[in-house]
């Protein structure tokens, strides 16, 4: 049996890439150097899976930002706005994702969205109506070449068309049926290039076809494919999609030229039953995805076999896949020391994945594979079980009545309370929470996670950083001040260290965006809080100011869905137990004084099913409720904020009312404050606040920008309801760039104030 990767990690198991990438927009390294660690890294990966014995290694999944803006920018989908800055190639690409301010001029990044279900975020290319779509590059030959160089032949891969243009933002009059021909034929060419350079096949990800897919998408696709297969030569194209089943196009996908489909049985609920329903061609290959490339725990052999044993025994032509990109897991185990063998032994990175295609492969092939020793310890494994519950979190789980996700007196009422409270002007100022994590600080938590400073010296050094930030928010005019931040590595992991049932590593990265990398904390067994984990730090830097200080929280739904969760329960059942951790959090901010605080749902739509008829019976039932557990305990004057970005919101807009928060911020100027409109559809009662700047890039917005952003949001929002700040924390951002921007944000607000 042959095994296939969907696509690797690329940012280097020490974050090569990542370091590299930063030292290059700082000027301190020159475009080769950079291009060189991105060689070295293709290098060490593509050699890693030869060394591991994997059939169908990939090649152009290696990125130096994102894999669709490299097929748009491969396609030649550049909007104008970026060629016009006359930089080099490498820079105008980097514009696109982070934006540029300099010489050459002022442009904002293109928009940023989070990749189906997952937490790795993807840049959204615009196609303009004079867009010329066509080969503008050659990364997808080269990297092929320079794989085979060092004698690896691999499978190239490329976004799919119909997911290129699923998730492209047409800016104009025309539609995806407008460059119908000019994205067939710039396929078409790939082909060709591949096919006169002797690849054996070419991997078209499709996975927007989990999605609900009507009779014209349909049709689309079809058309596409009849078209583009009809010159594919010699090579062979296998269609590969995942997070989900195909059951919308499944017919119509088996009926295409395609020699090898790629199907997710992993998150595909209806997978294996379609092919037992339709059965499934014989002059094709099935790539069966039955490793788990997004959660880290080890494959269960004996189901996997099964599964496999059953395909075969239909007559089907079978390679053991991946389920989707192992892009969403750390690179391997080797790296964790700390970690005890008796957690360790029940998971598996990205290398380790590997290894168990290959185990699995052989395996496959053995007719007593029972017998092997291999089999038998990884049963053994399973059947031994873990250590995991609590009873006391059982007990407390019985208890929750429905009064408890009710908060009581209702929403306008509160409104007006709070007000009055509060005393805060029209058009209320303020920053999501974060403030930057510079060296010192990083050094100052390093030093004493090493234990080099007492917790006293440590303590001392975060102190006097919260006293600068109000000092400076208070100078500045902010209305509504934060404390910066400074104790917390990260925004889930922080929670997880003081919540029981999490375990941490010391270098499982997992690329979220960018340069942007994350260390997801795995959810080990049941979780309940150990102790009170913000409040210290709220309680003095509310000690320093008159002006209120939001307490900062990081919400049930995005704990949950930032960490690796378990798989022995259910999603509703393990973010219920974190509702109620945080929820003990929230109690105890508000009583030690503090009026306002903030819990992040950055996550909510994570999670929530590619498939709009399973939104509400298979997550936002549970979701929306997990999040008012959090909160409906606290008393009428108290101000619940919360706060979502990166991601598309305006179609669960009236869920995200239902959470019954007070204020809102969301992310909404890479997207350019689309969602103003869905606010204004739906009435939306929560305040609100739209994010005025993209905190994901280095620019800083004008006055002038801030001010026509909030006059655009005034036409939508009313002057009652609407809030002023950024699009997210500034923890990523420079003391350089982020204070002139919340300079400029104030002296906005107060311009809108004065105009009102």
């Amino acid at each position: 049996m042959f095994t296939s990767v969907v696509g690797y990690p690329r940012v280097g198991s020490q974050r090569e890439l990542k370091f590299a990438s930063e030292k290059y927009f700082k000027g301190e390294i020159i475009e080769a150097e950079l291009l060189a660690v991105g060689k070295k890294l293709r290098e060490q990966h593509v050699l890693s899976q030869k060394k591991s014995g994997i059939d169908f290694i990939p090649s152009n999944t290696f990125s130096y930002y994102d894999c669709l803006l490299d097929t748009a920018y491969l396609l030649g989908i550049v909007p104008e706005r970026y060629k016009k800055l006359g930089l080099s190639e490498i820079d105008t690409y980097f514009a696109m994702a982070r934006g540029y301010q300099g010489e050459k001029g002022d442009v904002k990044a293109l928009a940023m969205k989070k990749w189906f279900n997952t937490n790795y975020h993807y840049i959204v290319p615009e196609i303009e109506d004079d867009t010329i779509i066509s080969l503008s590059g050659s990364k997808i030959f080269d990297e092929y070449e320079e794989a085979k160089e060092i004698g690896v032949d691999t499978k190239p891969v490329l976004v799919g068309p119909y997911t290129l243009l699923a998730l492209t933002r047409f800016t104009g009059k025309k539609t995806r049926e407008d460059f119908f021909e000019q994205v067939v034929d710039t396929y078409k060419a790939i082909l060709d290039g591949l096919n006169k350079r002797g690849a054996l096949w070419l991997q078209l990800d499709e996975p927007s076809l989990v999605r609900d897919i009507n009779e014209d998408d349909k049709a689309f696709l079809v058309k596409l494919y009849k078209e583009i297969l009809a010159d594919k030569g010699s090579l062979k194209i296998l269609l590969q999609t995942y997070f989900g089943d195909i059951r919308d196009v499944y017919e119509t996908i088996t009926g295409l030229d395609f020699d090898g489909i790629g199907l997710d049985f992993i998150e595909g609920k209806q997978t294996a039953s379609l092919i037992e329903k339709y059965g499934f061609p014989k002059d094709k290959i099935l790539f069966a995805g039955l490793v788990n490339g997004k959660n880290i725990w080890k494959n269960n052999y004996a189901k996997t076999l099964e599964t496999l044993a059953g395909l075969r025994n239909k007559g089907i032509s079978l390679v053991l896949s991946t389920s989707c990109s192992l892009l969403h897991v750390p690179y391997t185990l080797k790296a964790e020391e700390k970690l005890s063998e008796e957690y360790k032994k029940h998971f598996a990175f990205a290398i380790e994945k590997l290894e168990e295609l290959k185990e699995l492969a052989t395996l496959a092939e053995e007719n007593n594979y029972q017998s092997s020793e291999a089999y038998k310890a990884n049963a053994l494994l399973f059947e031994s079980g873990r250590n995991c519950r609590d009873e006391a979190v059982q007990k407390r789980l019985k208890e929750i009545n429905d009064s408890d996700y009710t908060r009581l007196p209702v929403r306008s009422e509160r409104e007006k309370i709070q007000k009055e409270e509060l005393k805060l002007p029209t058009f209320p100022t303020t920053t999501i929470g974060s403030f930057p994590q510079t060296k010192d600080v990083k050094s100052n938590r390093s030093a004493y996670r090493k234990g080099e400073i007492s917790e006293e010296a440590y303590k001392k050094f975060n102190k006097e950083k919260i006293e600068r930030a109000i000092k400076w928010q208070e100078e500045i005019g902010l209305d509504v001040l934060v404390h910066g931040e400074y104790e917390r590595n990260d925004m889930v992991e922080y929670f997880g260290e003081s919540l029981s049932g999490y375990l941490f590593t010391e270098k499982a990265w997992v690329q979220s965006y960018g340069t942007r990398c994350l260390k997801p904390p795995i959810i080990w067994g049941d979780v309940s809080r150990k102790k009170p984990i913000t409040v210290e730090w709220s309680v003095y830097a509310q000690s320093l100011t008159d002006k209120p200080v939001k307490g900062m929280l990081t919400g049930p739904v995005t704990i949950f869905n930032w960490s690796f969760p378990r798989e022995d329960i259910s999603i509703k059942e393990s973010m219920t137990q974190i509702a109620l951790a945080i929820r003990d959090e929230v109690l105890d901010l508000e009583a030690n004084g503090i009026k306002i605080i903030q819990i992040d749902e950055a996550a909510l739509r994570e999670k929530l099913p590619l498939r709009k008829s399973d939104w509400y019976s298979e997550y936002l039932d549970f979701a929306i409720p997990a999040f008012r557990l959090v909160h409906s305990g606290v008393a009428a004057d108290t101000q619940i904020h919360t706060h979502m970005c990166y991601s598309e919101f305006t179609d669960i807009i009236p869920a995200i009312d239902n959470m019954d928060a007070d204020v809102i911020t969301f992310e909404a100027s890479r997207s350019d404050l689309l969602i103003l409109d869905s606010l204004k559809e739906h009435n939306f009662e929560t305040e609100v606040g739209p994010g005025v700047y993209d905190i994901h890039s280095p620019r800083v917005p004008s006055v002038d920008e801030i001010v026509a952003a909030l006059k655009k949001m005034r036409e939508k929002v009313s002057d009652d309801k609407l809030w002023v700040n950024p699009d997210c924390g500034l923890k990523t951002r420079g003391e350089e760039e982020t204070k002139p921007s919340l300079i400029n944000l104030v002296e906005a607000a107060n311009i809108i104030r004065k105009g009102a």
